[in-house]
Protein backbone atom coordinates (compact mmCIF):
# COMPACT_ATOMS: atom_id res chain seq x y z
CA UNK A 1 0.00 0.00 0.00
CA UNK A 2 1.17 3.56 -0.58
CA UNK A 3 0.03 7.01 0.36
CA UNK A 4 2.53 9.41 -1.10
CA UNK A 5 4.43 10.02 -4.32
CA UNK A 6 7.93 11.39 -3.89
CA UNK A 7 8.34 12.87 -7.37
CA UNK A 8 5.34 13.89 -9.47
CA UNK A 9 7.44 13.77 -12.65
CA UNK A 10 8.63 10.20 -12.09
CA UNK A 11 7.00 7.40 -14.11
CA UNK A 12 4.13 5.50 -12.51
CA UNK A 13 2.73 2.17 -13.65
CA UNK A 14 -1.03 1.65 -13.81
CA UNK A 15 -3.14 -1.48 -14.19
CA UNK A 16 -6.59 -0.41 -15.41
CA UNK A 17 -8.77 -3.51 -15.46
CA UNK A 18 -5.86 -5.64 -16.66
CA UNK A 19 -4.42 -3.20 -19.20
CA UNK A 20 -1.01 -1.71 -18.33
CA UNK A 21 -0.10 1.98 -18.73
CA UNK A 22 2.92 4.17 -17.96
CA UNK A 23 2.55 7.86 -17.15
CA UNK A 24 3.40 10.43 -14.46
CA UNK A 25 1.57 11.93 -11.50
CA UNK A 26 1.84 15.32 -13.22
CA UNK A 27 -0.09 14.00 -16.24
CA UNK A 28 -2.80 12.50 -14.02
CA UNK A 29 -3.33 15.60 -11.89
CA UNK A 30 -2.36 18.76 -13.78
CA UNK A 31 -4.97 19.25 -16.53
CA UNK A 32 -8.08 18.63 -14.40
CA UNK A 33 -7.00 19.06 -10.75
CA UNK A 34 -10.58 18.81 -9.43
CA UNK A 35 -11.21 15.41 -10.98
CA UNK A 36 -11.53 12.17 -9.08
CA UNK A 37 -8.49 10.90 -10.97
CA UNK A 38 -6.42 13.82 -9.69
CA UNK A 39 -7.71 13.23 -6.17
CA UNK A 40 -6.73 9.55 -6.34
CA UNK A 41 -3.11 10.46 -7.07
CA UNK A 42 -2.87 13.58 -4.94
CA UNK A 43 -1.07 11.69 -2.19
CA UNK A 44 -4.03 12.09 0.17
CA UNK A 45 -5.40 8.60 -0.45
CA UNK A 46 -4.11 5.09 0.09
CA UNK A 47 -3.76 3.20 -3.19
CA UNK A 48 -3.15 -0.48 -3.71
CA UNK A 49 -0.07 -1.71 -5.57
CA UNK A 50 0.04 -5.08 -7.28
CA UNK A 51 3.42 -6.18 -8.63
CA UNK A 52 4.48 -2.55 -8.81
CA UNK A 53 1.30 -1.37 -10.55
CA UNK A 54 -1.42 0.83 -9.09
CA UNK A 55 -4.61 -1.13 -9.74
CA UNK A 56 -7.87 0.60 -10.76
CA UNK A 57 -10.93 -1.61 -11.20
CA UNK A 58 -12.26 -0.10 -14.46
CA UNK A 59 -12.34 -1.23 -18.08
CA UNK A 60 -9.03 -0.08 -19.55
CA UNK A 61 -10.26 -0.13 -23.16
CA UNK A 62 -10.42 3.68 -23.49
CA UNK A 63 -7.93 4.74 -20.83
CA UNK A 64 -5.30 5.50 -23.47
CA UNK A 65 -7.66 8.16 -24.86
CA UNK A 66 -8.03 9.59 -21.36
CA UNK A 67 -4.25 9.72 -20.93
CA UNK A 68 -3.77 11.38 -24.31
CA UNK A 69 -6.39 14.01 -23.44
CA UNK A 70 -4.67 14.63 -20.10
CA UNK A 71 -1.40 15.11 -21.98
CA UNK A 72 -2.48 17.38 -24.84
CA UNK A 73 -6.14 18.32 -24.27
CA UNK A 74 -7.29 16.96 -27.65
CA UNK A 75 -10.52 14.93 -27.83
CA UNK A 76 -9.94 11.77 -29.95
CA UNK A 77 -11.80 11.04 -33.17
CA UNK A 78 -14.10 8.10 -32.51
CA UNK A 79 -17.35 6.53 -33.68
CA UNK A 80 -20.42 7.64 -31.74
CA UNK A 81 -20.75 4.29 -29.94
CA UNK A 82 -17.12 4.56 -28.79
CA UNK A 83 -17.69 8.17 -27.70
CA UNK A 84 -20.51 6.91 -25.48
CA UNK A 85 -18.16 4.42 -23.86
CA UNK A 86 -15.44 7.05 -23.40
CA UNK A 87 -18.00 9.44 -21.94
CA UNK A 88 -18.92 6.87 -19.27
CA UNK A 89 -15.26 6.59 -18.27
CA UNK A 90 -14.81 10.39 -18.25
CA UNK A 91 -17.87 10.69 -16.02
CA UNK A 92 -16.50 8.03 -13.66
CA UNK A 93 -13.17 9.86 -13.31
CA UNK A 94 -15.03 13.22 -13.15
CA UNK A 95 -12.96 14.73 -15.97
CA UNK A 96 -15.27 17.67 -16.66
CA UNK A 97 -13.08 19.13 -19.38
CA UNK A 98 -13.12 15.87 -21.35
CA UNK A 99 -16.88 15.52 -20.84
CA UNK A 100 -17.43 19.02 -22.25
CA UNK A 101 -15.06 18.28 -25.14
CA UNK A 102 -16.92 15.10 -26.09
CA UNK A 103 -20.27 16.90 -26.04
CA UNK A 104 -18.82 19.71 -28.18
CA UNK A 105 -17.53 17.24 -30.80
CA UNK A 106 -20.86 15.36 -30.88
CA UNK A 107 -22.91 18.57 -31.16
CA UNK A 108 -20.75 19.83 -34.03
CA UNK A 109 -21.09 16.51 -35.84
CA UNK A 110 -24.87 16.57 -35.32
CA UNK A 111 -25.10 20.13 -36.63
CA UNK A 112 -23.04 19.22 -39.71
CA UNK A 113 -25.22 16.20 -40.43
CA UNK A 114 -28.51 18.00 -39.83
CA UNK A 115 -27.58 20.41 -42.60
CA UNK A 116 -27.69 17.39 -44.96
CA UNK A 117 -30.99 16.07 -43.65
CA UNK A 118 -34.08 16.47 -45.80
CA UNK A 119 -36.26 17.18 -42.74
CA UNK A 120 -35.94 18.73 -39.28
CA UNK A 121 -37.24 17.57 -35.91
CA UNK A 122 -40.07 20.10 -36.27
CA UNK A 123 -40.99 18.58 -39.65
CA UNK A 124 -41.11 15.14 -38.04
CA UNK A 125 -43.38 16.40 -35.27
CA UNK A 126 -45.75 17.94 -37.81
CA UNK A 127 -45.89 14.66 -39.75
CA UNK A 128 -46.69 12.73 -36.57
CA UNK A 129 -49.46 15.17 -35.67
CA UNK A 130 -50.97 14.93 -39.14
CA UNK A 131 -50.75 11.14 -39.21
CA UNK A 132 -48.25 11.07 -42.09
CA UNK A 133 -45.66 8.77 -40.60
CA UNK A 134 -43.84 7.16 -43.52
CA UNK A 135 -40.23 8.17 -44.10
CA UNK A 136 -39.23 5.43 -46.54
CA UNK A 137 -35.95 6.31 -48.26
CA UNK A 138 -35.73 9.77 -46.65
CA UNK A 139 -32.41 11.20 -45.46
CA UNK A 140 -32.77 11.98 -41.74
CA UNK A 141 -29.09 11.64 -40.83
CA UNK A 142 -27.98 13.37 -37.65
CA UNK A 143 -31.46 14.40 -36.46
CA UNK A 144 -32.39 14.44 -32.77
CA UNK A 145 -35.55 12.33 -32.56
CA UNK A 146 -35.10 11.40 -28.91
CA UNK A 147 -38.10 10.89 -26.61
CA UNK A 148 -40.65 11.02 -29.48
CA UNK A 149 -43.51 8.59 -30.01
CA UNK A 150 -42.53 7.02 -33.32
CA UNK A 151 -44.36 3.74 -32.90
CA UNK A 152 -45.39 2.06 -36.17
CA UNK A 153 -43.42 4.61 -38.26
CA UNK A 154 -41.93 3.24 -41.48
CA UNK A 155 -38.22 4.16 -41.82
CA UNK A 156 -37.47 1.46 -44.42
CA UNK A 157 -34.57 2.29 -46.78
CA UNK A 158 -34.05 5.63 -44.99
CA UNK A 159 -30.64 7.14 -44.18
CA UNK A 160 -30.59 7.33 -40.38
CA UNK A 161 -26.87 7.67 -39.76
CA UNK A 162 -26.09 9.06 -36.29
CA UNK A 163 -29.76 9.82 -35.56
CA UNK A 164 -30.55 10.23 -31.85
CA UNK A 165 -33.45 7.89 -30.97
CA UNK A 166 -32.66 7.76 -27.24
CA UNK A 167 -35.72 6.96 -25.09
CA UNK A 168 -38.02 7.14 -28.14
CA UNK A 169 -41.02 4.85 -28.47
CA UNK A 170 -40.36 2.92 -31.67
CA UNK A 171 -42.53 -0.10 -31.03
CA UNK A 172 -43.40 -1.92 -34.26
CA UNK A 173 -41.46 0.64 -36.35
CA UNK A 174 -39.97 -0.58 -39.63
CA UNK A 175 -36.26 -0.17 -40.43
CA UNK A 176 -35.99 -2.66 -43.29
CA UNK A 177 -32.73 -2.11 -45.20
CA UNK A 178 -32.27 1.27 -43.46
CA UNK A 179 -28.77 2.72 -43.03
CA UNK A 180 -28.61 3.50 -39.31
CA UNK A 181 -24.87 3.31 -38.82
CA UNK A 182 -23.82 5.00 -35.58
CA UNK A 183 -27.43 5.71 -34.53
CA UNK A 184 -28.15 6.14 -30.81
CA UNK A 185 -31.08 4.04 -29.55
CA UNK A 186 -30.08 4.12 -25.87
CA UNK A 187 -33.03 3.04 -23.66
CA UNK A 188 -35.46 3.20 -26.60
CA UNK A 189 -38.48 0.91 -26.93
CA UNK A 190 -37.99 -1.21 -30.06
CA UNK A 191 -40.32 -4.06 -29.31
CA UNK A 192 -41.41 -6.00 -32.42
CA UNK A 193 -39.45 -3.67 -34.72
CA UNK A 194 -38.30 -4.85 -38.13
CA UNK A 195 -34.59 -4.38 -38.88
CA UNK A 196 -34.17 -7.02 -41.59
CA UNK A 197 -31.12 -6.24 -43.72
CA UNK A 198 -30.50 -2.95 -41.89
CA UNK A 199 -27.03 -1.49 -41.38
CA UNK A 200 -26.60 -0.75 -37.66
CA UNK A 201 -22.82 -0.87 -37.55
CA UNK A 202 -21.54 0.86 -34.41
CA UNK A 203 -25.05 1.74 -33.18
CA UNK A 204 -25.71 2.15 -29.45
CA UNK A 205 -28.63 -0.02 -28.32
CA UNK A 206 -27.73 -0.38 -24.63
CA UNK A 207 -30.76 -0.77 -22.38
CA UNK A 208 -33.21 -1.05 -25.29
CA UNK A 209 -36.33 -3.21 -25.32
CA UNK A 210 -36.01 -5.37 -28.44
CA UNK A 211 -38.38 -8.15 -27.45
CA UNK A 212 -39.50 -10.13 -30.51
CA UNK A 213 -37.68 -7.68 -32.81
CA UNK A 214 -36.65 -8.96 -36.25
CA UNK A 215 -32.94 -8.36 -36.90
CA UNK A 216 -32.42 -11.07 -39.50
CA UNK A 217 -29.51 -10.43 -41.90
CA UNK A 218 -28.75 -7.12 -40.14
CA UNK A 219 -25.24 -5.71 -39.87
CA UNK A 220 -24.67 -5.36 -36.13
CA UNK A 221 -20.89 -5.12 -36.16
CA UNK A 222 -19.47 -3.14 -33.19
CA UNK A 223 -22.97 -2.55 -31.78
CA UNK A 224 -23.53 -2.15 -28.05
CA UNK A 225 -26.47 -4.13 -26.65
CA UNK A 226 -25.40 -3.99 -22.99
CA UNK A 227 -28.34 -4.88 -20.71
CA UNK A 228 -30.70 -4.89 -23.72
CA UNK A 229 -33.83 -7.07 -23.68
CA UNK A 230 -33.73 -9.30 -26.77
CA UNK A 231 -36.11 -11.99 -25.60
CA UNK A 232 -37.49 -14.01 -28.54
CA UNK A 233 -35.64 -11.73 -30.98
CA UNK A 234 -34.90 -13.00 -34.50
CA UNK A 235 -31.16 -12.71 -35.18
CA UNK A 236 -30.77 -15.33 -37.90
CA UNK A 237 -27.69 -14.63 -40.07
CA UNK A 238 -27.08 -11.31 -38.31
CA UNK A 239 -23.46 -10.16 -38.16
CA UNK A 240 -22.63 -9.54 -34.48
CA UNK A 241 -18.86 -9.41 -34.93
CA UNK A 242 -17.26 -7.40 -32.08
CA UNK A 243 -20.71 -6.57 -30.70
CA UNK A 244 -21.12 -6.07 -26.95
CA UNK A 245 -24.10 -7.95 -25.45
CA UNK A 246 -22.81 -8.13 -21.90
CA UNK A 247 -25.69 -8.73 -19.52
CA UNK A 248 -28.23 -8.80 -22.36
CA UNK A 249 -31.36 -10.95 -22.15
CA UNK A 250 -31.50 -13.30 -25.15
CA UNK A 251 -33.88 -15.84 -23.68
CA UNK A 252 -35.55 -17.74 -26.51
CA UNK A 253 -33.75 -15.69 -29.18
CA UNK A 254 -32.97 -17.30 -32.56
CA UNK A 255 -29.31 -16.88 -33.51
CA UNK A 256 -29.15 -19.51 -36.24
CA UNK A 257 -26.35 -18.63 -38.65
CA UNK A 258 -25.36 -15.49 -36.72
CA UNK A 259 -21.72 -14.40 -36.82
CA UNK A 260 -20.40 -14.18 -33.26
CA UNK A 261 -16.68 -13.59 -33.77
CA UNK A 262 -15.27 -11.76 -30.74
CA UNK A 263 -18.83 -11.08 -29.56
CA UNK A 264 -19.12 -10.26 -25.86
CA UNK A 265 -21.90 -12.36 -24.31
CA UNK A 266 -20.55 -12.27 -20.75
CA UNK A 267 -23.33 -12.68 -18.15
CA UNK A 268 -25.92 -12.77 -20.95
CA UNK A 269 -29.11 -14.80 -20.49
CA UNK A 270 -29.20 -17.31 -23.37
CA UNK A 271 -31.64 -19.72 -21.80
CA UNK A 272 -33.61 -21.61 -24.44
CA UNK A 273 -31.85 -19.63 -27.18
CA UNK A 274 -31.36 -21.27 -30.59
CA UNK A 275 -27.61 -21.54 -31.17
CA UNK A 276 -27.60 -24.61 -33.38
CA UNK A 277 -24.48 -24.87 -35.57
CA UNK A 278 -23.26 -21.43 -34.50
CA UNK A 279 -19.49 -20.89 -34.22
CA UNK A 280 -18.85 -19.92 -30.59
CA UNK A 281 -15.10 -20.51 -30.63
CA UNK A 282 -14.20 -16.79 -30.48
CA UNK A 283 -17.26 -15.77 -28.46
CA UNK A 284 -16.92 -14.55 -24.85
CA UNK A 285 -19.44 -16.54 -22.81
CA UNK A 286 -18.09 -16.16 -19.27
CA UNK A 287 -21.00 -16.18 -16.81
CA UNK A 288 -23.60 -16.63 -19.57
CA UNK A 289 -26.72 -18.67 -18.79
CA UNK A 290 -27.19 -21.42 -21.37
CA UNK A 291 -29.79 -23.60 -19.64
CA UNK A 292 -32.04 -25.20 -22.23
CA UNK A 293 -30.21 -23.58 -25.16
CA UNK A 294 -30.11 -25.55 -28.41
CA UNK A 295 -26.37 -26.01 -29.01
CA UNK A 296 -26.57 -28.99 -31.33
CA UNK A 297 -23.67 -28.78 -33.75
CA UNK A 298 -22.37 -25.53 -32.23
CA UNK A 299 -18.60 -25.07 -32.50
CA UNK A 300 -17.13 -24.32 -29.06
Amino acid sequence: MMKEFDDSSSPIRLNIGGKKFYTTITTLTQRDPDSMLAAMFSGRHTLSRENGYVFVDRDGKHFRHILNWLRDGVVPTLKDSKFAELLREAEYYQLLGLIDGIHAVQNKKKDDEESNSELTRTDILKCIQSGKVRFRGVNLSGLDLSKLDLSFVDFSYACLRNVFFSRANLQCAKFKDADAEGAIFHNATLRECEFTGANLRGALLAGTNLQSANLQDACLIDCSFCQADLRSAHLQNADLTNANLEGAILEGANLKGAKLSNTNLKDANLQRAYLRQVNLRDTHLEGAKLDGANLLGAIR
